[in-house]
C-alpha cells in the first residue's frame, strides 16, 4: 500500500480536490494522508476543517501556518511557517507522494519541505497563466519542484513541457472542478432559498473578487468600483463570497461586507461550500468578479461570467466569459451584455475547454502506475524542447 498525502489550505481548493480525495480514500491500494492547513484552521475564515470532517474524511494532520495578517510581510511569514511545520510533518510521516493543487503562496513552503525529504510531488493545474497575480510565478516554481504534472488543457501541458518537464510525466486530464459539476448532485432553488434566506425568483449574480496581487494598493479602488456598479443595478441581487487570504484580502472582505450590510440588493456569505456554490451559480444570471472558477468551472453550467480586470489575464477562456475593466461603467456594460438574450443564446451549445471525463480517476491511476511500477527517478533532467533559429 502506498501513502498519498493530499494538502489543502482553502475552501475553494478543497472543493476542487474532493473527487480526487474520495478516489484515493476508496482505493484499496492507497492510503489517504489528508493534511489540512491554512485558512481551513482559522476562525477568521470560518474554520472550514469542520466541513471536511462532515464530508466523512479522516484528517491525518492539522497544521496551522497562517500569520495574523495578510500584508506582504504576513504572507511571507506564512510561507516560512509552512516550510517549518511541513518539514517536521514530512520528516515523521514521509508519504510516498504529495499532491498539491494550483498556485497558493503557502504551497511553496509545502513543496520545498517535500522536495528536501525527497518525496515526489504531483502538481495539479500547472502551466496556466494569470498575469495579474503573484500566483503566476508561484505556480511555475511549483512545477519545477514537482515530478508528475496534471494539467487542465493541452496548451497548458505544452507549457509545462516548455518549462523543461519531460513529456512522459505531463498529462492533460482536464479540470477537477468541471468533474464536480458533472458528478455532484446539485441542490434545488427551494433548498438554496432556505440556506440564503433570499428568494431566487429575481435575477441574481454570484460575486467573488480577489485582490490583484501584482498591483500595489489597488484593491480598495477596484472594489469601490464593483460596489458602485452593483448599486446602479439594484434590479439584480448579488450574493457575495469572501476573498482568499491574499495580500489585501481583509480589506476587500470588509468593503464587500459593508456594502451588503447597507444595501438591500446584496448578501455577504463567507463560504457556500462546493455543492452550494455550484448550485447557486447554476440558477444565476451571471457570475461577477475575478475568480478562476468563473473561467474554469462556470462555463460548464452555461452561465455567463463577467471577468473584471487583469487577475485572470492569460488563461484560456470560453466564449461565455466577458472581460471588462475594474471601472463602474465598464462593469455595467459587461453585465448588460451578459444578461442579453443574444449573448445567452450564443453560449447555449459551447464547449468548455477545461472539460474532460473522469479527471480524478485518470490522476489516481497515473499516480498508481508510477508508484507501483517504480517509474520515479527524482534525478530528472531538463527536457529541452528545441529552438529553431
Amino acid at each position: 500500500m502506498k501513502k498519498i498525502a493530499v494538502v489543502t489550505a482553502t475552501r475553494a481548493e478543497y472543493g476542487l480536490l474532493t473527487p480526487l480525495i474520495r478516489r484515493i480514500d476508496e482505493d484499496e491500494a492507497l492510503e489517504l494522508d489528508l493534511i489540512v492547513t491554512g485558512m481551513h484552521l482559522s476562525d477568521k475564515y470560518g474554520y472550514t476543517a469542520n466541513a471536511i470532517q462532515k464530508d466523512g474524511f479522516l484528517i491525518a494532520h492539522r497544521i496551522p501556518i497562517l500569520e495574523k495578517d495578510n500584508t506582504s510581510c504576513g504572507v511571507s511569514i506564512t510561507i516560512a511557517n509552512a516550510l517549518r511545520e511541513f518539514a517536521h510533518c514530512f520528516e515523521q510521516d514521509h508519504p510516498d507522494m504529495v499532491v498539491i493543487l494550483g498556485d497558493r503562496t503557502e504551497m511553496l513552503g509545502v513543496a520545498v519541505a517535500a522536495m528536501n525529504e525527497r518525496i515526489p510531488i504531483a502538481h495539479i493545474h500547472g502551466g496556466e497563466v494569470t498575469e495579474g497575480a503573484v500566483d503566476d510565478c508561484i505556480r511555475h516554481a511549483l512545477t519545477k519542484m514537482s515530478y508528475l504534472h496534471f494539467t487542465s488543457t493541452e496548451a497548458y501541458r505544452n507549457r509545462v513541457i516548455q518549462l523543461g518537464e519531460a513529456q512522459d510525466r505531463v498529462f492533460n486530464v482536464g479540470a477537477l472542478g468541471v468533474e464536480n459539476i458533472r458528478n455532484v448532485q446539485l441542490m434545488g432553488r427551494e433548498e438554496l432559498e432556505k440556506f440564503t434566506g433570499v428568494s431566487l425568483d429575481r435575477a441574481y449574480a454570484v460575486v467573488t473578487f480577489h485582490p490583484v496581487t501584482l498591483e500595489k494598493n489597488t484593491a480598495v479602488d477596484q472594489v469601490t468600483e464593483v460596489c458602485a456598479a452593483m448599486e446602479i443595478r439594484d434590479d439584480i441581487f448579488f450574493f457575495i463570497t469572501a476573498a482568499n487570504a491574499d495580500e489585501g484580502g481583509d480589506e476587500v472582505n470588509r468593503l464587500l461586507r459593508e456594502y451588503a450590510e447597507s444595501h438591500k440588493n446584496a448578501k455577504f456569505i463567507y463560504s457556500f461550500g462546493m455543492q452550494r456554490y455550484l448550485s447557486i451559480v447554476k440558477y444565476a444570471s451571471f457570475v461577477l468578479g475575478n475568480s478562476s472558477s468563473g473561467i474554469i468551472e462556470v462555463p460548464s453550467l452555461g452561465v455567463p461570467t463577467v471577468n473584471i480586470g487583469v487577475r485572470q489575464r492569460g488563461r484560456i477562456k470560453s466564449k461565455s466569459v466577458i472581460h471588462c475593466e475594474p471601472e463602474k461603467q465598464s462593469i455595467i456594460a459587461a453585465i448588460e451584455k451578459a444578461m442579453s438574450k443574444e449573448f445567452v443564446s450564443g453560449i447555449s451549445n459551447m464547449v468548455n475547454p477545461y472539460e474532460k471525463e473522469e479527471t480524478s480517476k485518470t490522476i489516481t491511476e497515473i499516480i498508481k502506475d508510477f508508484l507501483f511500477k517504480q517509474k520515479i527517478d527524482l534525478k530528472k533532467g531538463f527536457y529541452d524542447v528545441g529552438i529553431k533559429c
